[in-house]
């Protein structure tokens, strides 16, 4: 199967690791940053709707981007941008701000089910397709002594709901029923059905 060349417009190593594995030819879009790492609820804002309105405010930024005199010419190519959310009851935990916030958000995870959404986007300047992955993801009750040792790795820091499926918070995980891609941060079923639209 031969897969169109894209743009993918996130930071993330891991879904450009999983692109690569995928044999997705890319290149990775660095925009310029925005105000804050993880983008503002809206007032009443379910969380279904929050992870998709950014994954596609995201598009909608990287397309922009690829239009002005800032892209110095790039060649036009479709958009893949992503976003995943960590979701216990009503609540969206984004990544944490520092240590502190990461142990909370931990601590809140321990024994308990929560949701994680990934929402693609796949879009041009002719049309923007998407797609969303639901998952349910158990932790067994942790110990602060799981709490600190996780957070010495220096692995929650940089991820939605302070931790990563494929590294050590695996050791936490009991059960789960969805896309482990998907938690990862890119769904690959997911991801493939849209790549299939453009033309793969």
């Amino acid at each position: 199967m031969q897969f169109p060349a894209i743009y993918l417009a996130s930071a993330s190593p891991r879904r450009h690791e999983i692109l690569t594995q995928l044999g997705v030819p890319h290149e990775v879009l660095r925009l310029p940053p925005v105000a804050g790492e993880d983008e503002p609820r809206l007032p009443g804002e379910a969380p279904a709707d929050y992870v998709l309105r950014t994954a596609k405010e995201k598009a909608q930024r990287a397309l922009e981007y690829l239009e002005s005199p800032a892209a110095h010419g790039l060649p036009r190519r479709p958009v893949l941008t992503a976003d995943t959310t960590v979701i216990l009851g009503d609540d969206i935990l984004g990544k944490p701000a520092n240590v502190a916030a990461a142990r909370d958000m931990l601590r809140r995870l321990s024994g308990s089910e929560h949701e994680v959404r990934s929402a693609v986007v796949l879009a041009d300047t002719t049309q923007m397709l998407e797609a969303v992955s639901v998952t349910r993801v158990r932790f067994t009750t942790l110990t602060d002594e799981d709490i600190d040792f996780y957070c010495a790795s220096g692995e929650p820091m940089d991820k939605a709901g302070a931790y990563g499926i494929q590294g050590l918070a695996g050791l936490f995980v009991e059960h789960i029923s969805g896309s482990y891609s998907g938690v990862m941060g890119l769904p690959v079923f997911e991801t493939g059905r849209l790549l299939r639209s453009f033309g793969a």
